[in-house]
């Protein structure tokens, strides 16, 4: 077949140029995968990190996707978001975050639970990483001569039952990293559940419990302050944000905790569109200036394919199964 030159633009009658325009919109319409509105359901309140990461993307990525409207669902530890995007049309033009808690905690925390996390979502990509960190109130660390996590440890086989530490509630990431802590350290603590992170951090630093596992964008000022101690990060490698302090794996090896969030689409979605949202998302979050937003808020982009966000997804769920059940935390 011989190649085809065809006549410049210009050069075509009125007639001509709609029939091309015509032939061109498919084209068009596989370059921009959706041309309407997608929505992006976050299933917390509006002005908190996770809420902030989204809005900072679907900024990001309105001339490669077109435009992105964050839609906030919070309620029932983010179960009410994810129950909307399980149950929207699979078109690409409904996504939403899916975290630590809605995939891998909740699965087991509730007892009656609006979707199916293992089958319900189609991965699009991880968003980022926040490690929690193990602190002290800062006197009590120095009271108690703990520099250290092996400190801690030793401490409490020393001093059984004496050491207590809080969380912003039954069930909550500080809850089971602190169980994990516990079964893999062999040592005991009381648990003392807060209502939040908030009111956990102000009995921390008011000296009402010992230590806390704390997420790093709540607990960095106090810590730059010299009011906590950081013992330790939770996650499997050092944070930048913390390059000195070590993490709880090279105490306890193995151990790998942190906050974490990504994007899903209902289950059906094609996997073309996926392929389409992941581009753009993946893209987004390479690019110098989200990765500067995101180092403010003490979050690691995470940017990886769906095929290994579904497997990371899959890993967390076995991992929590075990925490939450050991910690007895039920919520019905």
């Amino acid at each position: 077949m011989k190649n085809l030159t065809l006549p410049p633009l210009s050069a075509l009658s009125a007639p001509a140029l709609m029939v091309f325009a015509m032939l061109l919109a498919p084209l068009t319409a596989q370059s921009q995968p959706s041309g309407k509105t997608i929505r992006l359901i976050v299933p917390y309140a509006a002005g908190g990190p996770i809420d902030v990461t989204s809005r900072v993307l679907a900024e990001q990525v309105k001339d490669s996707l077109g435009p992105v409207i964050i839609d906030n669902k919070p309620g029932a530890g983010g179960n009410i978001g994810l129950a909307a995007v399980a149950g929207a049309a699979p078109d690409g033009l409904t996504i939403g975050i899916a975290t630590v808690a809605t995939q891998a905690i909740n699965p087991w925390l509730y007892s009656k639970i609006p979707f199916d996390a293992a089958k319900d979502f189609a991965a699009i990509t991880q968003m980022v990483r926040v490690p929690n960190v193990l602190v002290m109130n800062a006197d009590a660390a120095s009271r108690l001569k703990i520099n250290t996590l092996a400190d801690l440890v030793r401490y409490a086989k020393a001093n059984p039952a004496k050491l207590n530490y809080g969380s912003g509630g039954n069930g909550s990431g500080g809850h089971l990293a602190g169980e994990m802590f516990k079964a893999q350290a062999g040592v005991f603590a009381v648990h003392i559940p807060y209502n939040g992170g908030n009111p956990a951090q102000l009995a921390l630093l008011s000296g009402q419990v010992d230590f806390n596992f704390d997420n790093l964008a709540t607990a960095a000022a106090n810590i730059k302050a010299g009011k906590l101690k950081a013992l330790a990060v939770t996650t499997a490698q050092r944070s930048p944000a913390l390059p000195d302090v070590p993490t709880v794996s090279e105490t306890l090896p193995g151990f790998a905790v942190d906050t974490w969030w990504g994007l899903v689409a209902p289950a059906a979605t094609p996997k073309d569109v996926l392929a389409k949202l992941s581009q753009a998302f993946v893209a987004a979050l390479n690019a110098p200036e989200v990765k500067t937003r995101f180092a403010g808020l003490m979050a690691e982009p995470v940017a990886n394919t769906p095929d290994q966000f579904d497997a990371f997804m899959k890993n967390e769920r076995v991992k929590y199964e075990k925490p939450v059940k050991l910690s007895g935390a039920k919520v019905d």
